[in-house]
Protein backbone atom coordinates (compact mmCIF):
# COMPACT_ATOMS: atom_id res chain seq x y z
CA UNK A 1 0.00 0.00 0.00
CA UNK A 2 1.50 3.33 -1.09
CA UNK A 3 1.29 6.15 1.44
CA UNK A 4 1.99 9.84 0.89
CA UNK A 5 3.29 12.58 3.13
CA UNK A 6 5.55 15.61 3.05
CA UNK A 7 9.17 15.92 4.16
CA UNK A 8 10.19 15.18 7.72
CA UNK A 9 13.69 15.66 9.13
CA UNK A 10 15.75 12.56 8.40
CA UNK A 11 14.11 11.81 5.04
CA UNK A 12 17.05 13.27 3.13
CA UNK A 13 19.11 10.06 3.28
CA UNK A 14 16.45 8.06 1.45
CA UNK A 15 15.69 10.94 -0.93
CA UNK A 16 19.33 11.23 -2.01
CA UNK A 17 19.72 7.46 -2.38
CA UNK A 18 16.64 7.15 -4.60
CA UNK A 19 17.53 10.36 -6.49
CA UNK A 20 20.87 8.84 -7.47
CA UNK A 21 19.21 5.67 -8.72
CA UNK A 22 16.63 7.55 -10.78
CA UNK A 23 18.43 10.69 -11.99
CA UNK A 24 21.77 9.21 -12.97
CA UNK A 25 22.67 12.09 -15.28
CA UNK A 26 22.34 14.49 -12.33
CA UNK A 27 23.51 12.73 -9.16
CA UNK A 28 23.65 14.65 -5.91
CA UNK A 29 25.49 14.28 -2.61
CA UNK A 30 23.84 14.64 0.76
CA UNK A 31 25.82 17.86 1.28
CA UNK A 32 24.70 19.34 -2.02
CA UNK A 33 21.08 18.30 -1.34
CA UNK A 34 21.28 20.03 2.03
CA UNK A 35 22.75 23.19 0.51
CA UNK A 36 20.44 23.47 -2.50
CA UNK A 37 17.19 22.23 -0.97
CA UNK A 38 17.06 22.23 2.81
CA UNK A 39 19.04 25.46 3.29
CA UNK A 40 17.24 27.34 0.54
CA UNK A 41 15.46 30.30 2.13
CA UNK A 42 12.37 29.32 0.13
CA UNK A 43 12.28 25.71 1.34
CA UNK A 44 8.91 24.67 2.74
CA UNK A 45 8.60 21.01 3.82
CA UNK A 46 4.97 21.08 2.67
CA UNK A 47 6.22 21.35 -0.90
CA UNK A 48 8.46 18.28 -0.77
CA UNK A 49 6.04 15.47 -1.55
CA UNK A 50 7.06 11.88 -0.82
CA UNK A 51 5.63 8.44 -1.57
CA UNK A 52 6.41 5.34 0.52
CA UNK A 53 5.84 1.60 0.27
CA UNK A 54 5.76 0.84 3.98
CA UNK A 55 8.98 2.54 5.16
CA UNK A 56 10.73 2.58 1.78
CA UNK A 57 10.75 5.79 -0.26
CA UNK A 58 9.56 5.12 -3.82
CA UNK A 59 8.97 8.61 -5.20
CA UNK A 60 9.51 12.31 -4.61
CA UNK A 61 8.49 15.63 -6.15
CA UNK A 62 9.57 19.04 -4.92
CA UNK A 63 7.62 22.25 -5.38
CA UNK A 64 8.34 25.65 -3.91
CA UNK A 65 7.20 29.24 -3.92
CA UNK A 66 9.20 32.36 -3.17
CA UNK A 67 9.17 33.18 0.55
CA UNK A 68 12.15 35.54 0.39
CA UNK A 69 12.36 38.14 -2.39
CA UNK A 70 15.24 37.75 -4.80
CA UNK A 71 15.37 41.54 -5.03
CA UNK A 72 13.43 44.33 -3.37
CA UNK A 73 10.00 43.13 -2.27
CA UNK A 74 9.09 41.03 -5.32
CA UNK A 75 7.87 37.60 -4.22
CA UNK A 76 6.73 36.71 -7.75
CA UNK A 77 3.27 36.08 -6.39
CA UNK A 78 1.31 33.56 -8.41
CA UNK A 79 4.39 31.62 -9.52
CA UNK A 80 5.47 28.20 -8.31
CA UNK A 81 8.30 25.93 -9.37
CA UNK A 82 8.95 22.22 -9.48
CA UNK A 83 12.69 21.51 -9.51
CA UNK A 84 12.88 17.71 -9.37
CA UNK A 85 10.73 14.61 -9.38
CA UNK A 86 11.35 10.88 -9.68
CA UNK A 87 9.72 7.50 -9.03
CA UNK A 88 11.58 4.24 -8.44
CA UNK A 89 11.70 2.15 -11.62
CA UNK A 90 9.59 -0.80 -10.48
CA UNK A 91 6.90 1.54 -9.13
CA UNK A 92 6.32 3.46 -12.33
CA UNK A 93 3.05 3.26 -14.28
CA UNK A 94 1.13 3.04 -11.00
CA UNK A 95 0.00 6.70 -10.86
CA UNK A 96 2.44 7.46 -8.05
CA UNK A 97 3.93 10.38 -9.97
CA UNK A 98 0.43 11.66 -10.73
CA UNK A 99 -0.52 11.57 -7.05
CA UNK A 100 2.69 13.32 -6.01
CA UNK A 101 1.99 16.02 -8.58
CA UNK A 102 -1.63 16.40 -7.47
CA UNK A 103 -0.48 16.75 -3.86
CA UNK A 104 1.97 19.43 -4.89
CA UNK A 105 -0.64 21.24 -6.99
CA UNK A 106 -2.81 21.42 -3.88
CA UNK A 107 0.15 23.02 -2.06
CA UNK A 108 0.42 25.55 -4.89
CA UNK A 109 -3.32 26.28 -4.90
CA UNK A 110 -3.27 26.85 -1.14
CA UNK A 111 -0.59 29.49 -1.79
CA UNK A 112 -2.51 31.15 -4.65
CA UNK A 113 -0.07 29.99 -7.34
CA UNK A 114 -1.42 29.81 -10.88
CA UNK A 115 1.73 29.53 -13.01
CA UNK A 116 3.80 26.42 -12.33
CA UNK A 117 7.20 26.02 -13.98
CA UNK A 118 9.59 23.17 -14.48
CA UNK A 119 12.12 24.33 -13.57
CA UNK A 120 13.32 27.88 -14.20
CA UNK A 121 13.70 28.63 -10.49
CA UNK A 122 16.51 30.75 -9.08
CA UNK A 123 18.74 30.47 -7.25
CA UNK A 124 18.92 26.73 -6.58
CA UNK A 125 17.68 24.96 -9.67
CA UNK A 126 19.10 21.53 -10.39
CA UNK A 127 18.60 21.75 -14.14
CA UNK A 128 16.98 24.65 -16.04
CA UNK A 129 14.34 22.44 -17.66
CA UNK A 130 13.54 18.86 -18.57
CA UNK A 131 16.29 17.04 -20.43
CA UNK A 132 14.23 15.09 -22.93
CA UNK A 133 17.24 13.14 -24.20
CA UNK A 134 18.15 11.68 -20.80
CA UNK A 135 14.71 11.69 -19.14
CA UNK A 136 12.22 10.82 -21.85
CA UNK A 137 9.78 9.42 -19.29
CA UNK A 138 9.99 12.64 -17.31
CA UNK A 139 9.18 14.69 -20.39
CA UNK A 140 6.21 12.48 -21.25
CA UNK A 141 4.98 12.81 -17.66
CA UNK A 142 5.03 16.60 -17.81
CA UNK A 143 3.47 16.66 -21.26
CA UNK A 144 0.71 14.27 -20.18
CA UNK A 145 -0.10 16.48 -17.20
CA UNK A 146 -0.63 19.68 -19.18
CA UNK A 147 2.83 21.25 -19.01
CA UNK A 148 3.65 23.12 -22.19
CA UNK A 149 7.05 24.13 -23.57
CA UNK A 150 7.94 27.74 -22.83
CA UNK A 151 11.36 27.82 -24.48
CA UNK A 152 14.41 25.60 -25.09
CA UNK A 153 17.86 26.20 -23.66
CA UNK A 154 21.19 24.42 -23.74
CA UNK A 155 24.22 23.65 -21.61
CA UNK A 156 27.65 24.06 -23.19
CA UNK A 157 31.19 22.93 -22.40
CA UNK A 158 34.64 24.01 -23.58
CA UNK A 159 37.89 22.07 -23.25
CA UNK A 160 40.64 24.46 -22.17
CA UNK A 161 43.75 22.33 -22.78
CA UNK A 162 44.43 23.86 -26.17
CA UNK A 163 42.72 27.20 -25.57
CA UNK A 164 44.63 30.40 -26.31
CA UNK A 165 43.79 34.01 -27.15
CA UNK A 166 44.13 34.45 -30.92
CA UNK A 167 46.55 37.09 -32.16
CA UNK A 168 43.74 38.94 -33.91
CA UNK A 169 41.90 39.22 -30.60
CA UNK A 170 45.01 40.53 -28.89
CA UNK A 171 45.10 43.27 -31.53
CA UNK A 172 41.40 43.94 -30.98
CA UNK A 173 42.03 44.39 -27.24
CA UNK A 174 44.80 46.91 -27.98
CA UNK A 175 42.52 48.81 -30.38
CA UNK A 176 39.68 48.90 -27.86
CA UNK A 177 41.99 50.19 -25.16
CA UNK A 178 43.11 52.95 -27.52
CA UNK A 179 39.41 53.88 -27.92
CA UNK A 180 39.00 54.31 -24.16
CA UNK A 181 37.97 50.81 -23.06
CA UNK A 182 39.83 48.78 -20.51
CA UNK A 183 39.57 45.24 -19.23
CA UNK A 184 40.80 43.88 -15.92
CA UNK A 185 40.08 41.64 -12.99
CA UNK A 186 37.73 42.96 -10.33
CA UNK A 187 38.76 45.32 -7.51
CA UNK A 188 36.85 45.94 -4.29
CA UNK A 189 35.73 49.31 -5.66
CA UNK A 190 34.00 47.57 -8.56
CA UNK A 191 31.70 45.47 -6.41
CA UNK A 192 28.87 47.90 -5.70
CA UNK A 193 28.43 49.12 -9.30
CA UNK A 194 28.92 45.56 -10.59
CA UNK A 195 26.24 44.05 -8.35
CA UNK A 196 23.84 46.88 -9.13
CA UNK A 197 24.51 46.52 -12.87
CA UNK A 198 24.04 42.73 -12.83
CA UNK A 199 20.84 43.01 -10.78
CA UNK A 200 19.26 45.95 -12.59
CA UNK A 201 20.18 45.25 -16.20
CA UNK A 202 20.12 41.45 -16.21
CA UNK A 203 18.76 39.28 -13.40
CA UNK A 204 18.59 39.68 -9.62
CA UNK A 205 20.03 36.17 -9.35
CA UNK A 206 23.21 37.39 -11.06
CA UNK A 207 23.73 40.12 -8.48
CA UNK A 208 23.01 37.62 -5.72
CA UNK A 209 25.51 35.13 -7.18
CA UNK A 210 28.27 37.75 -7.16
CA UNK A 211 27.48 39.03 -3.66
CA UNK A 212 27.12 35.60 -2.07
CA UNK A 213 30.03 34.21 -4.04
CA UNK A 214 32.37 36.88 -2.65
CA UNK A 215 31.07 36.28 0.88
CA UNK A 216 31.72 32.55 0.47
CA UNK A 217 35.28 33.04 -0.71
CA UNK A 218 35.03 33.62 -4.46
CA UNK A 219 38.36 35.24 -5.42
CA UNK A 220 37.86 38.59 -7.10
CA UNK A 221 40.43 37.54 -9.69
CA UNK A 222 37.73 35.21 -11.01
CA UNK A 223 35.64 38.25 -12.02
CA UNK A 224 36.50 40.28 -15.12
CA UNK A 225 35.08 43.73 -15.78
CA UNK A 226 35.17 46.15 -18.67
CA UNK A 227 34.84 49.92 -18.50
CA UNK A 228 34.44 52.54 -21.16
CA UNK A 229 36.13 55.53 -19.60
CA UNK A 230 34.43 55.53 -16.15
CA UNK A 231 31.33 53.53 -17.08
CA UNK A 232 31.04 49.81 -16.30
CA UNK A 233 29.90 48.18 -19.54
CA UNK A 234 30.44 44.44 -19.06
CA UNK A 235 31.50 41.61 -16.79
CA UNK A 236 31.94 37.87 -16.59
CA UNK A 237 33.12 35.44 -13.95
CA UNK A 238 33.55 31.82 -13.02
CA UNK A 239 33.13 29.93 -9.76
CA UNK A 240 30.13 31.99 -8.69
CA UNK A 241 27.68 29.09 -8.39
CA UNK A 242 28.26 26.53 -5.62
CA UNK A 243 31.97 27.34 -5.67
CA UNK A 244 32.52 25.20 -8.77
CA UNK A 245 35.50 26.87 -10.41
CA UNK A 246 34.90 25.43 -13.88
CA UNK A 247 31.34 26.72 -13.96
CA UNK A 248 31.32 29.87 -16.09
CA UNK A 249 28.92 32.75 -15.62
CA UNK A 250 27.09 34.97 -15.21
CA UNK A 251 28.20 37.09 -18.14
CA UNK A 252 26.70 40.32 -19.47
CA UNK A 253 27.38 43.43 -21.55
CA UNK A 254 25.48 46.72 -21.41
CA UNK A 255 22.96 46.69 -24.26
CA UNK A 256 24.23 50.06 -25.52
CA UNK A 257 27.72 48.59 -26.00
CA UNK A 258 26.83 45.33 -27.68
CA UNK A 259 28.41 44.94 -31.07
CA UNK A 260 31.64 46.48 -29.77
CA UNK A 261 33.21 43.02 -29.16
CA UNK A 262 33.29 43.69 -25.41
CA UNK A 263 31.71 40.32 -24.64
CA UNK A 264 34.10 38.46 -26.91
CA UNK A 265 37.11 40.05 -25.23
CA UNK A 266 35.83 39.46 -21.67
CA UNK A 267 34.96 35.85 -22.45
CA UNK A 268 38.40 35.08 -23.86
CA UNK A 269 40.25 36.83 -21.05
CA UNK A 270 38.25 34.97 -18.43
CA UNK A 271 38.72 31.58 -20.13
CA UNK A 272 42.45 32.12 -20.46
CA UNK A 273 42.61 33.10 -16.80
CA UNK A 274 40.77 29.87 -15.95
CA UNK A 275 43.37 27.91 -17.89
CA UNK A 276 46.06 29.78 -15.98
CA UNK A 277 44.53 28.52 -12.73
CA UNK A 278 45.03 24.96 -13.95
CA UNK A 279 41.41 24.33 -14.95
CA UNK A 280 40.88 21.96 -17.86
CA UNK A 281 37.35 22.96 -18.79
CA UNK A 282 34.60 25.56 -18.63
CA UNK A 283 30.87 24.88 -18.65
CA UNK A 284 27.49 26.41 -17.91
CA UNK A 285 23.94 25.10 -17.72
CA UNK A 286 21.76 27.63 -19.42
CA UNK A 287 21.70 29.83 -22.52
CA UNK A 288 19.62 30.16 -25.64
CA UNK A 289 21.40 28.25 -28.40
CA UNK A 290 20.27 30.77 -31.02
CA UNK A 291 20.79 33.85 -28.86
CA UNK A 292 23.64 36.29 -29.40
CA UNK A 293 25.41 34.75 -26.39
CA UNK A 294 24.86 31.26 -27.80
CA UNK A 295 26.50 32.20 -31.10
CA UNK A 296 29.42 33.84 -29.27
CA UNK A 297 29.99 30.76 -27.16
CA UNK A 298 30.01 28.52 -30.22
CA UNK A 299 32.45 30.78 -32.08
CA UNK A 300 34.72 30.64 -29.04
CA UNK A 301 34.74 26.85 -29.09
CA UNK A 302 31.96 25.82 -26.73
CA UNK A 303 29.83 22.88 -27.81
CA UNK A 304 26.31 21.95 -26.79
CA UNK A 305 26.40 19.10 -24.29
CA UNK A 306 22.78 19.01 -23.10
CA UNK A 307 19.43 20.41 -24.18
CA UNK A 308 16.55 21.38 -21.90
CA UNK A 309 12.95 22.47 -22.19
CA UNK A 310 11.52 24.97 -19.71
CA UNK A 311 7.88 23.94 -19.25
CA UNK A 312 4.85 25.58 -17.64
CA UNK A 313 1.38 24.62 -16.49
CA UNK A 314 -1.48 26.95 -15.60
CA UNK A 315 -3.73 25.99 -12.68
Amino acid sequence: MISYRTYQPGDEKQIVALWNKCLQTDPVTITRFRNLILLDANFDPQGLQLAFDNDDLVGALFGLIRLLPMYGTNLELGNGWITFFFVSGKYRQQNIGKQLLNNCLLFFKQNACHHIYFSSYAPNYIVPGIDRDHYAEGYRFLDKHDFEIVYPCVAMDLQLINFSIPEELQKMIANKMAEGYYFRQCHAGDLYPLIQFATRDFNPDWGRAIREGILQGLPMENIWVSYYQDKLVGFCLHGGYEGVLERFGPFGVDQAYRGEKIGKILLNLCLYSMKGQGLHGAWFLWTGEKSAAGYLYKKTGFRVTRSFLVMKREI
